[in-house]
C-alpha cells in the first residue's frame, strides 16, 4: 500500500463524500501515472485546510492506496516525494503481568482519564471499578442545564463533575502536541469511532466532537465497560485514602464506605479541590504548578471567517478557528486556547458563590459568535504576590493555586452577581462597567449581564491582557475592536497542582497512580485519554487478569 501526500482540491469542488473521493483517486493516479482502475482502494489518511494564500484555499489530503503489489514496489522506486510505501502504526496493550491482585481495580473518576483507563482494562479482563462523585451523564446534561436556565448549581453535578469529566461540556477538540510512536493517539481516536465518534475525525487534522456527540459517546463506552466485566458507581466521592506502611490498600466513599483495592487510579479531574486538600493531609506528594487565567473573548463568526479564508471564501468550508500568542513589553506570555468555532461561553462553576467560565460548541458549530480563552500564564511566584489584593484565602503551599482560582471566582461571581459578567473591550480598556452592548451580543449557556471584568484581575494581569489582546489585533484585524466581548473569569485552563508519580506512575504509595489533567500530567481530552491508555498499560503490565478469590474458586476467564 502506497501513501500519498499534498494532494490538492478545492473546496467548492468537493459536493459530497463521493465526488471528493473520486477527484483523490484522479488525482492520485495522475500523480502515479497509472490508469485509475490499477489503484485497488483508496482512503484518507489525513486532511487540512491551507488557507495561508487566501483566497486561493484548498483542502490538502494524505490519502493511502492500495495497487497490485508488484506495481506498488515499482512505483516506490521512481523518485516520488510526495510517495512513499504506507506504514501501519499498530497499537499493542501490553503481555498481562503476573501478580495476582486481591481485588479489582479502583479507578477515581470517569473523565478522559479514567474513563480510557477503566475501558482499557475492561476490555483486557481486570473487571474494574469506576468511582465518579458525580451522576451519569444522562443526568448530569439534565442538572447542568437546569443550571444554565435557572442559576440552581448541583455542586456534585455540574459542568466541571459528572460522566465524562469537564471536556464533555466544551469544544470536544480531539487534537494534541503529543507526539507517541506507541500509538496511542490513533488508538484513541479509533476507540471514539468504535463508540460512537464519526470516522471522520480519523483524518481531520483538526477533529472535534462537540458537546451533542460527545456525551452519547460517554454513555457507551460506560455500557461497554459494564459489559465487559467492570463496576461503574455514581455520587461516590473519595473521601479518604486507605493505606499502610506506604501502600495504598483502598479508598473511603463518602465518609463511610471502604473499598479495598491495592491498585487506585487516582484521575480526579483539575477542579476536585476537596480532593486535592485530603490528599495533602494524607501526606501524598504533590506540588504547585503554573496554569493560566483570563477571560473568554467573543467576536462574530463571519468575521473570523474572512480574516482567516478572505472576504470572498466559497465552497463547502468549516467555521474557521484561530491560533493567537504574543508577549507583552513585561514578557508575559498572553495566548488563546481552547477556540470555539459558532460557539458558546458557558458559566462552568462547580462551587457556591464562585464563577468560572468556558468554551462550548456544538458538533455543528453554528452558532453567531466565536469563542476562545485569552489568558495570562501565572506561576506560583505570582500566588504569593496576588495573596493580599485578592483577599485568598491560606491554603497549604501546594494548594496555593486553587486559593488563587477561587478568590478570581469570588470576585467574578460578584462582578455579576451571580450571573455571568460580560465587559465590552473598549469599556475593559477605560476601565468602566459595561452599560450596554454594542455590534455583538453575548452567545451564553447561563444567564449574563454587562459589568466590569476587569475589575476581576490584579492590575498587572489585566494590564496584560489588554496589551496582550491590542497585539493579537496586528495578527487578526478586528481581534481588539470595540465591541470585542470579555467574560470572567477563565480560571479552570487546567491544574493548579501536579500529584508526584515515579517512573513507574506510582506516587510515593506504591499502588496509587496519578493520572491524568487533574494529577497534573495532561492538557485535553486527548492528552488526557492516552495519559489513561499508560496508566493501564502498566497495571496490565504488572498484574494478572485474575483475581485471588477467582483462582481459589478455580474459576477462570
Amino acid at each position: 500500500m502506497l501513501k500519498i501526500t499534498q494532494i490538492r482540491l478545492r473546496p467548492e469542488k468537493i459536493s459530497s463524500k463521493d465526488q471528493c473521493m473520486r477527484l483523490l483517486k484522479k488525482k492520485a493516479a495522475a500523480i502515479l501515472e497509472i490508469p485509475q482502475d490499477q489503484i485497488l482502494s483508496l482512503e484518507i489518511c489525513k486532511y487540512s485546510i491551507d488557507a495561508r494564500r487566501k483566497p486561493d484555499i484548498f483542502y490538502e489530503f494524505s490519502v493511502k492506496a492500495a495497487l497490485p503489489h508488484p506495481l506498488e514496489k515499482k512505483l516506490c522506486g521512481k523518485k516520488r516525494p510526495n510517495v512513499s510505501l504506507y506504514q501501519e502504526r499498530s497499537y499493542m496493550f501490553p503481555e498481562a503481568g503476573t501478580r495476582i491482585l486481591s481485588d479489582p481495580p479502583v479507578i477515581v473518576g470517569t473523565g478522559p482519564a479514567g474513563l480510557f483507563c477503566g475501558y482499557y482494562l475492561a476490555l483486557f479482563g481486570y473487571r474494574p471499578i469506576l468511582l465518579e462523585r458525580g451522576t451519569n451523564v444522562e443526568q448530569r446534561i439534565k442538572d447542568v442545564e437546569a443550571f444554565w436556565k435557572e442559576g440552581r448549581l448541583d455542586p456534585e453535578s455540574n459542568v466541571q463533575f459528572g460522566e465524562g469529566g469537564a471536556g464533555t461540556f466544551s469544544d470536544g477538540k480531539l487534537n494534541t502536541m503529543i507526539r507517541d510512536p506507541a500509538g496511542r493517539q490513533e488508538e484513541v481516536l479509533r476507540c471514539f469511532v468504535e463508540n460512537g465518534a464519526p470516522k471522520e475525525i480519523l483524518w481531520d487534522s483538526r477533529p472535534h466532537l462537540g458537546t451533542d456527540q460527545l456525551t452519547g459517546i460517554v454513555a457507551h463506552m460506560r455500557d461497554q465497560i459494564i459489559r465487559m466485566g467492570g463496576q461503574v458507581r455514581f455520587s461516590s466521592c473519595v473521601t479518604d485514602l486507605v493505606q499502610k506502611d506506604g501502600v495504598i490498600q483502598g479508598v473511603e466513599i463518602n465518609g463511610r464506605e471502604i473499598l479495598s483495592s491495592e491498585v487506585v487510579v487516582l484521575a480526579p479531574g483539575h477542579s476536585a479541590r476537596d480532593t486535592f486538600l485530603m490528599l495533602h493531609g494524607r501526606n501524598i506528594p504533590m506540588e504547585s504548578k503554573s496554569f493560566a487565567v483570563g477571560v473568554r473573548i467573543e467576536h462574530s463568526q463571519k468575521m473570523i471567517n474572512e480574516r482567516q479564508y478572505g472576504v470572498d471564501c466559497a465552497g463547502n468550508l468549516p467555521a474557521a478557528s484561530y491560533k493567537v500568542a504574543v508577549r507583552t513589553a513585561e514578557g508575559r506570555g498572553v495566548y488563546s486556547f481552547c477556540m470555539c468555532p459558532g460557539g458558546y461561553v458557558v458559566n462552568a462553576s462547580s462551587e457556591q458563590e464562585m464563577l468560572a467560565v468556558n468554551g462550548m460548541s456544538y458538533q455543528s458549530r453554528d452558532g453567531k459568535n466565536g469563542n476562545s480563552a485569552m489568558i495570562v500564564t501565572v506561576t506560583p511566584d505570582d500566588y504569593a504576590a496576588f495573596q493580599k489584593e485578592l483577599k485568598a484565602e491560606t491554603l497549604p503551599e501546594p494548594l496555593m493555586g486553587v486559593s488563587f482560582q477561587r478568590a478570581l471566582e469570588r470576585r467574578a461571581y460578584a462582578a455579576g452577581e451571580g450571573k455571568i459578567p460580560v465587559q465590552r473591550f473598549e469599556d475593559f480598556q477605560n476601565h468602566v462597567k459595561t452599560t450596554a452592548f454594542g455590534s455583538l451580543r453575548p452567545e451564553t449557556k447561563g444567564e449574563f449581564c454587562p459589568a466590569d471584568v476587569r475589575s476581576i484581575f490584579p492590575q498587572v494581569l489585566g494590564n496584560a491582557l489588554e496589551e496582550g489582546i491590542h497585539l493579537c489585533g496586528k495578527k487578526i484585524r478586528g481581534f481588539d475592536q470595540k465591541d470585542a466581548l470579555l467574560s470572567g473569569v477563565e480560571s479552570r485552563t487546567s491544574s493548579p497542582v501536579r500529584i508526584l508519580r515515579g517512573e513507574d506512575y506510582q506516587s510515593k504509595v506504591k499502588g496509587l497512580y496519578p493520572c491524568g489533567e487533574g494529577a497534573g500530567y495532561a492538557g485535553g481530552i486527548t492528552s488526557a485519554a492516552i495519559d489513561g491508555l499508560k496508566i493501564a498499560e502498566a497495571i496490565g503490565a504488572k498484574y494478572s487478569p485474575f483475581l485471588k478469590k477467582q483462582t481459589e474458586n478455580g474459576e477462570s476467564r
